[in-house]
């Protein structure tokens, strides 16, 4: 995810400071990990540093300085484009946890790396038992469900990798201590 991206959605449609940036993006995006104040405030002046948003004013609300940032024709043209682009579909096949695989097996064996994919295995079950409850609670709100459906997919995607290498362990050891 691009958060110099979000931040310029955020702004399309009025001047926030950032603050309420954070705010928004926490609330629009409920699944996703928090913002930190200081990535909002330093992405905030990379933009503004590279003309895609300005400063519009300050105000103290019972507390420290605040700046609005709007968003500029060049912030727009940035943001529209991003919004078109179509992102491309895993250019590269590397995770941690393929490498964690390939690492034990280079310093241990294939028990070891079988033990891994097994405690793995267990963590993703317990996440998704996590994300079905959210997709099932008929009070969570419709970000928090689509955001669920989301991880689920991966989940589900990652659990069917981790049994196929489990399957393959054996095979993969033999192959990486080859080399």
């Amino acid at each position: 995810m691009s958060t110099a991206h979000v931040l310029l959605g955020l702004l399309a449609g009025e001047p926030k400071h950032g603050y309420d940036l954070k705010r928004a993006h926490d609330a629009r995006l409920p699944r996703a990990k928090p913002l930190a104040f200081g990535q909002v405030y330093a992405t905030l002046a990379r933009l503004a540093r590279d003309g895609l948003v300005t400063a519009v004013g300050q105000d103290r609300d019972a507390g420290p300085d605040r700046t609005w940032y709007a968003l500029t024709e060049a912030g727009r043209a940035a943001l529209t484009e991003w919004l078109t682009t179509v992102e491309p579909p895993m250019p590269h096949l590397h995770n941690v946890l393929l490498a964690k695989v390939v690492v034990t097996l280079l310093v241990a064996d294939a028990d070891q790396a079988r033990a891994y994919l097994a405690a793995q295995r267990q963590a993703h079950l317990a996440r998704l038992r996590e994300l079905t409850a959210v997709k099932t609670d008929p009070d969570a709100p419709l970000a928090d469900v689509i955001a669920a459906d989301y991880g689920v997919a991966h989940l589900d995607a990652d659990l069917r990798w981790l049994q196929t290498t489990l399957d393959r362990v054996a095979d993969l050891y033999e192959e990486v201590t080859a080399r």
